[in-house]
């Protein structure tokens, strides 16, 4: 008795896992199609953007520059200063300070 529902089981289970990869594909395409869209800045995302977001990434620049320059002699001796400093400070500064207002 436990065979015979062994088999049909394995066919549904093969059938849900082909018919989800199917509905992945479009999905996928569409997701990457609306990214290259251009983002709607409302009112709501702008003040979202002015009160919490900007502030956390002003202390994450804050943050990362603090360790950075703790971690300036190991960065030094591996020869990725350029790379830790654009990583701690200067891609979170530059969220902060240059990108437009809203804009997530």
């Amino acid at each position: 008795m436990q065979k015979s529902i062994r088999k049909p089981a394995s066919y549904l289970l093969a059938a849900i896992l082909a018919c989800s990869n199917a509905l992945y594909v479009p999905a996928a395409a569409a997701a990457r199609y609306r990214d290259t869209l251009e983002p709607e800045r409302t009112g709501g995302t702008m003040m979202a953007d002015t009160f919490l977001i900007r502030p956390f990434m002003l202390v994450s620049t804050i943050v990362g520059a603090a360790t950075f320059i703790v971690t300036l002699p190991f960065s030094a001796l591996g020869g990725n200063v350029g790379e830790a400093g654009k990583t701690l400070v200067v891609d979170p500064a530059r969220y902060t300070f240059v990108r437009p207002l809203g804009e997530l």
